[in-house]
């Protein structure tokens, strides 16, 4: 059996695994336990009712965090010409054409999204078996294949969160950082959640939202009070 440290220990002290929380109170619970020595990232999970196994019950999409996510996004754009200069000037990391799709098919991996216009999805299709299994893949449907680059790269560095339920109908995300004020982090996990809510699939049955945990890296999980979190949402 694994050892449990002594930090861990004292994070989860007196904490009842089966408690639920007010939002505002888990994220003020979570920080007081992020007590790592890095900036913890601020997670959260959320089980649903669906089986993602049947494409009519796919929870996928795209959220803007309003707060950011205070990480940095290492941008990749597929773009030529006049497009690629806007996306160079918006901020990107990496842009590129048929030279970058070479580099990546050889292994080059050193950025976090993907982005094309939709001139370069001949190039890009061809990398679907490296970018798929990464979730890297550009996709039109979350903004990723787009002739506006420049909103693109600004929305990607801006705190644009992609999610999509695991096998189990699991969503999980990073929503911030443990150095965020508790409004900034309230904010985002509540956009979160209202974007899976959203995101619901005509084919989900019964009870779509089970449970919704937030934690730190380092630190234990508090699951939220599903009754209050909603109610309060609909009347933000």
């Amino acid at each position: 059996m694994a050892k449990i440290s002594k930090r861990t220990r004292a994070a989860t002290k007196g904490l009842n695994p089966e408690a639920t929380y007010e939002l505002a109170q888990a994220v003020k619970m979570l920080k007081a336990s992020a007590t790592a020595k890095f900036d913890e990232t601020v997670e959260i999970a959320m089980n649903l009712g669906v089986d993602p196994r049947h494409a009519d019950q796919m929870v996928r999409g795209v959220v803007q965090l309003p707060n950011g996510t205070g990480k940095t996004v290492r941008v990749l754009v597929f773009a030529r010409a006049e497009k690629a200069d806007q996306a160079l000037a918006a901020g990107a990391d990496i842009v590129g054409a048929d030279d970058l799709a070479k580099e990546i098919l050889e292994g080059r991996m050193d950025f976090d999204r993907c982005i094309a216009t939709p001139d370069m999805m001949g190039v890009v299709g061809r990398l679907g078996k490296v970018l798929g299994p990464r979730g890297l893949m550009p996709n039109p449907k979350l903004g990723t294949v787009t002739p506006d680059v420049v909103a693109a790269v600004k929305a990607a560095k801006g705190g644009a969160v992609e999610f999509r339920a695991e096998k189990a109908g699991i969503v999980h995300a990073g929503v911030g950082k443990a150095s965020f004020t508790d409004e900034a982090l309230v904010g985002n996990i509540r956009a979160f959640v209202e974007a899976i809510q959203r995101a619901k699939p005509a084919g989900a049955k019964g009870t779509y939202l089970k449970k919704v945990t937030v934690t730190s890296t380092m630190g234990p999980g508090y699951k939220l009070d599903l009754a209050r979190l909603l109610h309060e949402g609909a009347g933000a």
